[in-house]
């Protein structure tokens, strides 16, 4: 692990970014210890946001740019989908929903005292799909996509932006039977529901970025290793880092920065998210 800190204040260009994906009501309990088999843990405080990969990664955009990111989603046609798109709104993401009469997902996170966490999601994940009545016709004008959720056809129309990535989450076989070349794949090398083997993509992305937390990560095809940043103060809860991760260096790619940048400007993005509670930078609880 080693120190950084963004003393160049990174400068980027004008960007048109887009994020494809799911979003999920959370509620985020602080409690004692996670709770083994037949234990009860204490909750000390509880809060509510907006939260899932696809809105994580498009604050966490939208703050690296200074300015509006697009958000191309599904919620439904509740009061939480309802509080979602007033939150994400205030967050400055400009959303393009799918409604629908499935409830919209919510999900629980216990925090420990030493920053884990365990996250329990309720319902089905709602996704946008290409047959939605979306700007899928628009996507060839953004410099960069990033993709947590999506149909196969959906995938094969976010190829049209200059620069597309995703993460495994958006399906081993959706990635498949796309049949789309990404830019860059981007996942927890240590979640198995995200671990994916490089060998067994096609077609292959250009890079595939295995985060492995504090022990850094690896960058294939080269298998080359990268170290984590230190964060700026205690890592407390670990909700959204792996999501700011994948949004920055989607970000920082899709300007054209080098790889080695992409990546420390990733990495402190993501280990800044440990610093405070919930997944959004300066929004202490």
């Amino acid at each position: 692990m080693q120190n950084y800190t963004p003393k160049e204040n990174f400068t980027f260009p004008k960007l048109k970014l887009a994020v494809i994906g799911h979003i999920e009501w959370v509620s985020f309990l602080k409690v004692d210890r996670l709770p083994l088999a037949g234990q009860i843990s204490h909750a000390t405080s509880c809060f509510e946001e907006v939260a899932g990969g696809a809105s994580v990664a498009a604050v966490q955009m939208a703050r690296l740019i200074n300015g509006p990111v697009d958000l191309i989603t599904s919620l439904g046609k509740d009061t939480y989908g309802e509080k979602c798109f007033e939150r994400l709104t205030k967050l400055g993401i400009n959303l393009k929903v799918a409604w629908r009469e499935k409830p919209t997902r919510k999900g629980i996170s216990l925090i420990s005292k030493d920053g884990e966490r365990a996250i329990t999601v309720i319902g089905d994940r709602l996704q946008p799909i290409a047959s939605d009545d979306l700007p899928w016709n628009d996507l060839k004008d953004y410099d960069g996509i990033f993709v947590t959720a999506t149909d196969k056809e959906g995938l094969r129309l976010a190829r049209k932006a200059k620069f597309l990535a995703a993460t495994p989450r958006t399906g081993k076989n959706v990635l498949k039977v796309s049949n789309v070349k990404l830019n860059a794949l981007v996942g927890s090398g240590l979640d198995p529901g995200e671990k994916i083997s490089f060998e067994e993509l096609s077609p292959k992305p250009d890079l595939y970025i295995a985060t492995e937390g504090k022990e850094g990560g690896t960058i294939y095809p080269e298998k080359q290793k990268y170290k984590s940043i230190k964060p700026s103060s205690k890592a407390i809860d670990s909700y959204g880092c792996g999501d700011c991760f994948a949004g920055a260096v989607t970000t920082a790619l899709s300007a054209n920065m080098n790889l080695n940048q992409a990546i420390k400007i990733a990495a402190y993005c993501g280990a800044e998210c440990s610093t405070h509670y919930g997944p959004y930078q300066n929004e202490k609880k």
